[in-house]
């Protein structure tokens, strides 16, 4: 099985698991509002813990993917900031890399 396949199964499978608890926060929280899932998020110090992690996670994939983007002349590669704060970095992180696989193979194939 080539790579980039198993970077394809990690967006689908980060998109489910993190969508999933989105749901069950939107059903469930007294008042359901995105002001209120980010406050939620805050509300101890492991909250903010994993905040502060997955803020520098996030950092340092904007830093490696957008310049290896241009360079690579990925298409498409922008759509990955705003996808990256709707729908999670557990989807896009992963579906970047399938993306970089697929222009480093048409780069090779051309050559």
């Amino acid at each position: 099985m080539k790579l980039k396949y198993l970077y394809l199964a990690l967006a689908i499978v980060g998109i489910c698991y993190t969508w999933y608890y989105n749901i069950q926060y939107f059903q469930y929280a007294e008042d359901p509002s995105l002001a209120n899932f980010f406050a939620d998020a805050k509300i101890n110090f492991a909250g903010k813990s994993l905040s502060a992690d997955l803020l520098v996670v996030v950092l340092t994939f904007f830093a490696f993917y957008i310049p290896d983007a241009i360079k690579l002349k990925i298409r498409y590669w922008w759509i990955l900031i705003p996808f990256t704060f709707i729908i999670a970095v557990a989807f896009t992180f992963p579906l970047y890399l399938y993306m970089r696989c697929n222009a480093l193979e048409k780069q090779k194939t051309s050559e």
